[in-house]
């Protein structure tokens, strides 16, 4: 099992977690989903359920991936399988993305 925070405008607003069967689970943290001040992260996760279910990576996610040459120079550079897209997430969403969600691998003990 791997897991992230999901960081909105620098606030902690969701956990993402890969499980071992390679299925994702996004779930808003409890404060975030209760506020009502506070978005959705996106309008495919809407704030109307908590916890989302998914056989691949969402497709937000998927889509703050770097594509094409960008790609496979990380891939290469960092030794990530080029199919571990939850492992590219978790590398290349850490620091400056466009938009206001960063992603921040949580080590697991």
């Amino acid at each position: 099992m791997r897991q992230a925070k999901v960081i909105y405008k620098n606030e902690e607003a969701a956990l993402l977690t890969q499980l071992d069967n390679g299925t994702f689970v996004f779930r808003y943290n409890d404060d975030w989903f209760n506020a009502t001040n506070k978005p959705a992260i996106s309008l495919t996760l809407p704030k109307n359920q908590q916890e989302y279910q998914s056989e691949h990576l969402f497709p937000f996610f998927y889509n703050m991936l770097p594509e094409g040459t960008n790609k496979q120079a990380v891939c290469f550079a960092l030794r990530i399988d080029k199919k571990d897209y939850f492992g590219l997430l978790l590398t290349t969403a850490k620091h400056d993305t466009i938009g206001a969600v960063k992603i921040i691998k949580i080590d697991s003990k």
